[in-house]
Parts: structure tokens; sequence; C-alpha cells
């Protein structure tokens, strides 16, 4: 009998991601349970032989893998730690992978926790947008340690194909930071560039196919930099999960005693989008707020 025959694998957060890393896991075979707080956003899955759960507890009790891609620290802490959560009803052995971007701090206390009841936890962010999902070529950053990793690795390796364990729990969420705070600058960057092009009368997608290959070269400028350009802006990943992302960022920052102004002055213009009604829209829409400035 394979390993995928055997494991059972649970999956909270149906989510613009999750879905399509739900779906990697059916198509590899695996036994794949799933919860979000929305039943119709699995319907697909459901279709496609995922099998619906009525709670958390439930599943967890029925899964020997727990994946979770939920969308703010308190809602990992909800489902992890709370009384109807994962911890509290899961079987001994069995494993948790959180790839939400969360609190490096609350990782480590989920770590521990599932330590206590003979359980192994991973915090695995990820990087790569619906792209990266929907293409199973997700980076994969974790933290925890390496014999749970080493165990849960052919399940990421599904749905990913740059999958490093950077160090101990909440390793991967401090590298999603890093990754977070490269990101945030980057966009103001791509923005303006192609603000710029457009004013000196150029056409800007020629412009990227020129500076795309040279130094100037981004993931955000290659995927984000064309949507943009094409006035589209649907989310691939959400203005106001990126917000909460760096939020966390400046506040892991703040208490290493690290300034980061660059990171600063992201979040203060994505905090201006969103409040002009654009924390839905991708985050590529941070050219319609400097456009209008």
């Amino acid at each position: 009998m394979s390993i995928q025959e055997k494991t059972v694998i649970g999956f909270i957060g149906i989510g613009v991601m999750g879905k399509s890393m739900a779906s990697h896991l059916l198509k590899a075979g695996y036994s794949v349970l799933v919860y979000t707080r929305t039943q119709q956003k699995a319907d697909e899955l459901l279709a496609a032989g995922a099998v619906w759960k009525e709670t958390v507890a439930e599943l967890a009790q029925e899964s020997d893998v727990v994946i979770t891609m939920v969308g703010y620290p308190s809602d990992v802490e909800e489902v992890y730690l709370g009384e109807g959560g994962i911890i509290a009803h899961a079987k001994p052995g069995s494993h948790f992978i959180d790839m939400t971007t969360s609190s490096p701090l609350l990782a480590q206390k989920i770590y521990a926790q599932a330590k206590a009841h003979g359980m192994h936890a991973l915090d695995a962010p990820v990087s790569g947008g619906d792209v990266g999902a929907r293409e199973a070529r997700l980076t994969i950053m974790a933290g925890g340690e390496e014999e749970a990793f080493e165990a849960v690795k052919p399940i990421l390796a599904v749905m990913g194909t740059n999958i490093v364990l950077q160090g101990a729990a909440g390793a991967g969420q401090h590298t999603k930071m890093c990754n977070q705070i490269a990101i945030a600058t980057n966009m103001i960057g791509v923005c303006e560039a192609i603000l710029y092009a457009q004013k000196a009368g150029l056409d800007p997608e020629r412009v990227l196919t020129s500076i795309e290959a040279g130094a100037a070269g981004s993931w955000s400028l290659s995927n984000l930099g064309r949507r943009m350009i094409a006035g589209n802006f649907e989310p691939g990943f959400y203005v106001k999960h990126f917000i909460k992302d760096m939020t966390i960022a400046l506040e892991a920052a703040q208490e290493m005693g690290l300034m980061t102004p660059g990171l600063a002055l992201s979040k203060q213009l994505y905090d201006e989008l969103a409040a002009q009604g654009g924390e839905n829209k991708g985050t590529q829409a941070l050219i319609t707020l400097l456009a209008s400035m």
C-alpha cells in the first residue's frame, strides 16, 4: 500500500491558494478531508473526491496530517489552540503543517503545545502566489524538527518545488517575513517603473520585456507588472493579507531592534489603498494609488 493510500490529509482553508493546493493532493492520490468556513468554496474539491467535515475537531480526529491555510494569526490560534481545535482533538503522532503566513511566536507556541501532546507541528508558509499554487511550484519555508519535516516532505513536494527546512519552530515564519520585506519595496519600484514608462510615452509591455531580463528582474515585475499593465487587479494575493504580513514583519523587526523604513513606507501606502476600498484587490492594485497621487 502506498503512502498516498495510507495517509489521510485534513485541509483547512480553501481560499485562492488553498483550493489549488488541496487539489494537487487529491490528484496525487491522497485521501483529503476538507473544512472551511464557507462550504461552497469547497464544492469543486468535493466533486473531485474530497470529503467534507462539519468541524475542525471532526477533521482533526480523522486525519494523519492536517494542513492549514487560513487568513490571520487569530484564525491560526483558534484553529490549533481553541477548545474545538486541532491539538485538542487530533490523534497522538499526528503531523500539523501550518502554511498560513503567521507570527513566529505563535508558531513556536503551537509547536510546544503539539509536542506536549505527542504530536508534530511545522510552520511552513509559502511564496509563489496563485500562479505558484495552481502550477504546484510554490516555495515552501519550513520551521520545526528535521524528523517531522522529512516525514511530510513527500506531501510538501506535491505542492511546491523549492522546499527548505530553515531551522527550529518559527524559522519558517521568520523566513517568510524576509520574503515579504523584499517584496514590499519591490512592489513600489514595479509600480513606479510602469508609471514612468507610460508617462514617457513608451510601450510598458515592451519596456517590461527589456528590463525583466536584466538586473531589475523579479517575480513581481514579470507577473504582477503585466497584470498592472492589463488593468487586472483580481487577487492572486489580497491587499488585506499583505497588510497583515507587513504588520507581523514590522512588529518582529521592532522586537529585534531593526529599522525597516522601506517596509514601513510600503505598509503606509497599502493602508491608504485599503482605506480607499482596495483591501480585497490584488497587491498589484498599488499602482492605482500611485497613479492618483
